[in-house]
């Protein structure tokens, strides 16, 4: 197999740095390098959620454009490599997903492993640290960091009930009031640490916020509710003056190390107790 020389493994959106905020999508697109093939599976597997985050590329531009502040999004499937996941996650390269074999990463060899990681996740996290740096210095305060997801409406025969879920890990500056402002909404079911848990060590939060101490959010929408793109832009329309209104917040852009529930902090500028 030969290596990939064409794939840009992200892509930026450029916005006003001045203003403190940063958005990030790991899960934005489906794409993979064309060497790869299709890691064996027929083209409708890429059309599930197992292959990307549906309708969050869109949302993620609307939001960026409404705000004006800068994204970085993940160009390849998390079939590749997923990029919410630390280095060490049993899961990082999955080999069944959601009833799903995934033949092109059985067996997966050290040599591959160590590639995917070289030329598509760790360029991708290094876009999202320089552009958190150069957010913070242009803006001169700590960044605040929106991460965009959404899941599916049904997860192994489970019906979810939640529109959109606000997932964290002790910080809850951005958390708290994106849940609460949301909630505001009677038609809204708001899920908080649902459908999934925030704490999960090594993921994008962990790695560029939490160890950071910097004010974040990961924000999951129902793929359902996003899946067009008239969709995608009411719902960055719904997001925008919320995070507008958090960004105001006066400790949003402070640092502040709250520590993890999954144990003392590594990573970050220097590795920190858990208070």
């Amino acid at each position: 197999m030969t290596r990939s020389t064409v794939f840009a493994p992200f892509d930026i959106v450029e916005g006003d740095r001045k203003r403190g905020i940063v958005l990030v999508a790991d899960h934005a697109r489906r794409d993979l390098p064309e060497d790869y093939g299709s890691l064996g599976l027929p083209a409708a597997e890429f059309d599930r959620h197992i292959a990307y985050d549906i309708g969050v590329e869109a949302v993620t531009r609307e939001l960026a454009a409404a705000l004006d502040v800068p994204a970085v999004l993940a160009n390849f499937s998390r079939l590749l490599i997923d990029p919410n996941r630390g280095e060490d996650d049993p899961t990082l390269i999955r080999q069944l997903y959601d009833g799903t074999v995934i033949s092109g990463n059985y067996p997966m060899a050290a040599k591959e492993r160590e590639r995917r990681l070289d030329d598509f996740y760790r360029p991708y996290h290094d876009a999202v640290g320089a552009m958190i740096a150069s957010v913070a210095q242009a803006s001169g305060k700590a960044p605040f960091i929106l991460s965009v997801h959404s899941f599916t409406p049904v997860m192994q025969g489970v019906i979810r009930p939640w529109h959109v879920g606000i997932l964290w890990d002790l910080d809850d500056r951005a958390a708290r009031p994106l849940i609460d402002m949301l909630a505001g909404d009677p038609a809204l079911t708001v899920g908080d640490n649902e459908p999934y848990d925030g704490a999960l060590r090594g993921d994008t939060m962990y790695r560029h916020a939490i160890v950071n101490g910097f004010a974040h959010a990961l924000v999951e929408i129902r793929q359902d509710l996003i899946a067009s793109d008239a969709d995608a832009r009411a719902w960055a329309g719904r997001l925008a003056p919320i995070v507008d209104a958090i960004d105001r917040r006066p400790d949003i852009h402070e640092v502040k190390i709250f520590g993890s529930r999954t144990g003392p902090l590594q990573g970050g500028s220097h590795d920190r107790t858990q208070r």
